[in-house]
């Protein structure tokens, strides 16, 4: 009987973990070939790649990114081969199941909840009796009928086999995201989650995770992510691991981490600060939402005080990025307060700060009680709510014009002393920066096409221009400058127009040149000459004193010039200040 394991990923830079669980726990018994693709992958590709392995049973690993494009590969290879058996597990169909049984009789069975002994049970008795009433959690047909089986106590997880030593991985393992999972289960009750379902925390053994980690990085393993829904509601369990990472990480490796800010101890941060290497771990921090009430009706405990301390000493140590996620749309949170929600936690100015909408997952308690708060979301996946009681559909649409902005204007550092500059003095507040230039940009319809960097640029400086806002030439040096420091050759033709004359220009270099000490030592050392400094220089002029900012942050209203040295042997860019 051949055995196929497939999804979906959303990126090939993803792994699928749950498939190789399934792998290495039917070892020996079912050699089970594991076949990854892509929810951009064309499906007639898909199908064809699957079919012409001539399998016996194919299992699909499903999530609400996939679920659509999972049922047209199985009803196309249910129309080609009536003969194979289809198998769904995952989260998008653990709840629910009866739904997805009655609605698509292409599914032949369905895995509920933890799989890797449901799925081996299922195999054997697809293989011998077929005696399904054998297979603890698995939904099934019988005379038109769906059955559906109880399940069994959760497993030991201690006992499962590791799912990261296949041959066949190891090429791909510096290319991909290799996920590490030492726990199941969440403490908390959040219920617009599926980890809230299972109730308590399972670990796995530390020492074979410990052995896991470094098979991994020895065979190439760049970013490892851990998918334990609370990393550190175990101090000492999470101390004995960042421990361990610090002292046996290769370099190179990053290692990500979901983490609950508020019960993270003062200690445990002073001995990151102190002993990690920067770079080296990267938080990922669900703030949500900083409304009591709201958090209140999600079953959501959380100290937004020690929170904020939690998320600024870390920031403060410079060794760890943060990235804060919020959810939009969650119960009685209308417009008003989300606008508090985004600034509240723009303020800590995390690395990343990822908008969310929410998703009324099958299972979740927001989805069983959606009548109470009027909920209206997608029929599909991903279920995105589209109104609730207090926010409209008018909201959500405003909400994601600040989203898009966001993501290009803060989460990709491309201009961030720009848009300190403007949050802080331009605008009310950050909120209103990105929803006034979001909606700039929408009315525009930019966000239908494509841009290039320098339209970043220039569409910032379009928007700022028709708001006539202060100081505009302030902010176009900031841009000016933010634009070049990123650049690691010498762009050909700047977002904007030449404010130097041709002969003032020559006339700077030709002194820069004569004179080099005047850029300091760092730039003597260079020992450019004039046809040197055409050649990996660009000079412009700014409307403040660059070199006092550059040294306290301040804007003083002195004119001066700045120097870019785009550094040909390191692909770097170094900014020169000088007046």
């Amino acid at each position: 009987m051949k055995v196929i394991c497939s999804t979906l990923n959303a990126k090939y830079i993803h792994t699928n973990l749950a498939i190789r669980y399934l792998k290495a726990y039917a070892s020996p018994e079912f050699d089970i070939q594991i076949k990854e693709y892509t929810i951009k992958d064309p499906i007639m590709n898909i199908v064809s790649d699957l079919y012409q392995q001539k399998p016996s049973v194919i299992g699909f690993s499903c999530y609400i990114w996939n679920i659509e494009e999972t049922l047209k590969v199985v009803s196309m290879l249910k129309k080609i081969d009536p003969s194979i058996y289809i198998v769904l597990g995952g989260p998008e169909v653990t709840y629910d199941t009866s739904y997805w049984m009655k609605n698509y009789p292409e599914i032949d069975f369905i895995v509920i909840g933890e799989g890797e002994q449901t799925f081996k049970q299922l195999l054997t008795e697809l293989e011998m009796s077929q005696n399904l009433l054998n297979v603890h959690g698995v939904a099934y047909r019988e005379e038109g009928k769906v059955k559906i089986t109880p399940q069994r106590n959760k497993l030991d997880l201690k006992e499962l086999p590791s799912p990261y030593r296949f041959p066949e991985d190891i090429p791909h393992l510096s290319k991909r995201v290799s996920y590490i999972e030492t726990s199941r289960g969440c403490p908390f009750s959040c219920q617009f989650c599926l980890s809230s379902i299972e109730v308590g925390v399972r670990y796995f053994d530390r020492e074979k995770i410990k052995d896991d980690i470094r098979y991994l990085m020895a065979n190439g393993a760049k970013t490892i992510k851990f998918v334990d829904r609370t990393f550190n509601i175990s101090r000492s369990y999470a101390m004995e691991m960042f421990r361990f990472l610090i002292d046996e990480h290769l370099p190179g490796t990053v290692f990500q981490f979901e983490i609950t800010a508020d019960i993270m101890r003062p200690e445990v941060i002073e001995f990151l600060n102190q002993e990690a290497p920067k770079g080296l771990f990267r938080f990922e921090i669900g703030v949500q939402s900083t409304n009591d009430y709201t958090n209140e009706l999600v079953m959501r405990k959380q100290n937004f005080v020690k929170l904020t301390r939690t998320v600024t000493m870390v920031k403060e140590g410079g060794k760890i990025d943060q990235h804060l996620d919020l959810i939009a749309g969650l119960p009685e949170e209308d417009y008003s307060s989300f606008r508090k929600t985004f600034n509240d936690v723009f303020e800590m100015r995390p690395e990343e700060l990822q908008l969310g909408f929410l998703k009324m997952l099958r299972g979740t308690g927001v989805r069983l009680r959606a009548a109470e708060h009027q909920y209206v979301y997608m029929d599909h996946s991903p279920y995105e709510i589209l109104s609730n009681n207090v926010l409209s559909f008018d909201d959500i649409v405003r909400i994601k014009q600040v989203e898009d902005v966001l993501e290009k204007y803060w989460n990709d550092h491309r201009m961030d002393n720009t848009v300190e500059y403007l949050v802080m003095n331009a605008f009310p507040s950050a909120f209103d920066f990105f929803q006034e230039f979001g909606s700039y940009w929408d009315v525009q319809g930019w966000s239908r096409i494509g841009h290039q960097l320098e339209d970043l640029f220039r569409r910032l400086h379009s928007f700022l221009e028709y708001k006539s806002i202060d100081e505009l030439d302030i902010v176009t040096s900031l841009m000016k400058y933010d634009y070049l420091k990123h650049h690691k050759f010498k762009p050909r033709k700047p977002w904007w127009e030449a404010n130097l004359e041709k002969q003032q220009r020559t006339q700077l270099y030709k002194q820069i040149s004569e004179n080099p000490s005047l850029l300091g030592e760092a730039f003597t050392i260079l020992g450019l000459d004039e046809k040197e400094l055409y050649k990996h220089t660009m000079l412009e002029e700014v409307s403040f004193d660059l070199s006092s900012y550059l040294e306290t942050g301040e804007i003083i209203s002195a004119p001066s010039y700045l120097l870019a040295y785009f550094d040909p042997t390191n692909s770097r860019t170094v900014i020169f200040p000088f007046k």
